[in-house]
């Protein structure tokens, strides 16, 4: 049986990225009738917060990847965190020490910084090799009295060249002369990711592993490793990289670089944005120095603060910046596999049946965020009303909207009136004048001018007629509220425009909403007349 899986560190928000490895692993087990497993890499301990673990979990499930084995789910291979994990760990690197596989070394990070430095320059490389007689049990206790780093290496064979096949790269070749004796247990006891990796793919049944290329050069010593231990080799799948639209890797970093760009170039005190943040201004000068970097939460508080717009990096940022979960699956997938054929919008069972590891490529991916957009778009047209109000409901909460009091059937019928929104923030700008009182609206000079005052005013007059219309109108239906505009349009020559907009113009203080006939069904007619008498009192003498 297939079984694949996504092992991510809660070391902060789930990258698209991420993501994308998470999709191609779901979609090639739920395409063969396999087994997807979510495991929880926290063996760095400073990094791992509870909290991002939970992102994690949410940011999957959002983007409707759900798991067979994992946590909140269970299942016969685990404890599904690494942490958990640690007496499993411990058996399987005692039978290296006892065989001689691997073994205990001393040295601290400077006396390995000069290692590493004096062969640079002899040799042009530093390679760590396997000492001649190795380091004993007493040895280690040793070291550990004095203070110094205890640590394991693996031992690399260096009988015979490692050769693996590739379903994305190919036939992959290394000398393991290449391959430096890499630690497989830290000082502090926990092991190392290239360790707890093996061992778990392997206890687990892993028998596909698609990843990212940059993990194509840590393959070698891991199939060493499995060989060590006497465990099967699974099958393996690099993915290309992903290049961003500012040139490079599509990186975390992305988000930092333009907080600490907008913070440089602020008239705002340090002190305030620190402030705003809920970090000292000792933090911020860190940051601005790129000795540091604030957690999530910091970075989108002072973002916030500021009024800037960073790029949406982490699934979370797109689900606060009003985008499907549908779209960004479907966009998601299309970074580094083809299908074949011009569709590209697809639903996820669409997906899921088209997809086979032979159609990945090699290439770098390009992340279009105009196509995302242009994809957001048609999902936003081609899903349901009740889907949709989840989705919009969701971004309300991200965003800890006060519209989330608002009645389901209010903000499902904005949503529904946003048909070709770009994002929900469309929807609120779009159906703003839903949710705002009418002591809340403010008109703006420039639809006062273009749609009120021209013409001697007409505006007005049309709001005055409009006014009586629709107050001896029943039933108060969109359709009856078109056929009277229409009508009333007809017998005094003017076009709908002229209609439209001044009753815009009253209703929402701008010149954008929904369909007119919609709009004014929506607010219904007591406050639709409330409205249009506040624009005429307080237009009859507007000033331009």
């Amino acid at each position: 049986m297939t079984v694949t899986r996504f092992a991510p560190s809660p070391t902060g928000y789930l990258h698209i990225g991420g993501a994308r490895t998470a999709l191609f692993n779901w979609l090639y087990a739920r395409k063969t009738g396999g087994k997807f497993i979510l495991r929880i890499e926290d063996t760095d301990q400073k990094r791992n917060t509870s909290t991002a673990m939970k992102q994690v979990l949410e940011d999957l499930r959002w983007l409707g990847i759900d798991w067979d084995e994992g946590p909140e789910a269970g299942g016969e291979n685990g404890p599904y965190l690494q942490s958990e994990r640690m007496d499993i760990y411990q058996k399987h690197l005692a039978r290296l020490l006892e065989t001689g596989k691997a073994y205990y070394c001393f040295e601290t990070s400077e006396e390995l910084a000069e290692m590493r430095e004096k062969a640079e320059k002899d040799s042009g490389g530093f390679i760590y090799k396997t000492p001649e007689k190795l380091p004993t049990e007493e040895d280690a206790e040793k070291a550990r009295q004095q203070g110094r780093p205890v640590t394991v290496r693996f031992a690399v064979p260096q009988d015979k060249k490692i050769v693996f096949e590739d379903r994305v790269r190919g036939t992959v070749s290394v000398n393991p002369s290449e391959i430096s004796d890499f630690i497989i247990r830290k000082s502090d006891g926990f092991p190392t990711y290239h360790f707890a990796v093996v061992v778990d793919d392997a206890l687990m049944g892993v028998s596909h592993i698609i990843r990212g290329q940059e993990h194509l050069m840590n393959t070698p010593g891991h199939i060493l490793l499995q060989e060590a231990l006497g465990f099967d080799r699974p099958e393996y799948a690099h993915i290309s990289l992903t290049v961003s639209d500012t040139g490079g890797k599509l990186s975390k970093r992305e988000r930092p670089n333009a907080l600490r760009k907008a913070v440089k170039a602020s008239e705002k005190s340090k002190a305030e944005i620190a402030a705003a943040g809920g970090i000292s201004e000792e933090e911020l000068e860190r940051f601005l120095k790129k000795k540091a970097v604030p957690d999530e939460d910091a970075v989108n508080q002072i973002a916030d603060f500021l009024g800037v717009k960073l790029p949406e990096i982490n699934v979370r940022d797109f689900v606060k910046s009003g985008y499907t979960p549908e779209a960004v699956l479907n966009f998601v997938a299309l970074l580094g596999w083809n299908p074949g054929g011009d569709k590209e919008i697809m639903s996820k069972e669409e997906i899921k049946d088209a997809f086979t590891l032979n159609k990945l490529g090699r290439a770098n991916s390009f992340f279009d965020r105009d196509k995302l957009v242009s994809f957001n778009t048609e999902h936003i047209n081609r899903t349901d009303s009740k889907t949709l109000l989840r989705h919009f409901k969701t971004f309300l909460e991200k965003n800890s909207s006060p519209l989330l009091e608002k009645e389901d059937w209010l903000l499902e019928k904005a949503v529904d009136l946003s048909r070709g929104a770009k994002t929900f923030r469309d929807v609120l700008d779009k159906c703003r004048l839903f949710f705002i009182d009418k002591n809340e609206i403010q008109y703006d000079p420039k639809a006062v001018k273009k749609v009120i005052a021209k013409n001697d005013w007409q505006g007005l007059g049309v709001l005055r007629d409009m006014r009586g219309l629709l107050e001896a109108l029943e039933p108060f239906t969109a359709d009856k509220i078109e056929c009277a505009l229409r009508d009333y349009g007809e017998k005094n020559e003017l076009g709908l425009g002229n209609i439209a907009q001044p009753l815009r113009a009253a209703l929402s203080g701008g010149t954008v909403s929904p369909a007119i006939f919609d709009s004014i069904e929506v607010l219904g007619k007591s406050a639709v007349l409330e409205r249009i008498d506040k624009a005429i009192a307080e237009l009859e003498d507007y000033q331009l």
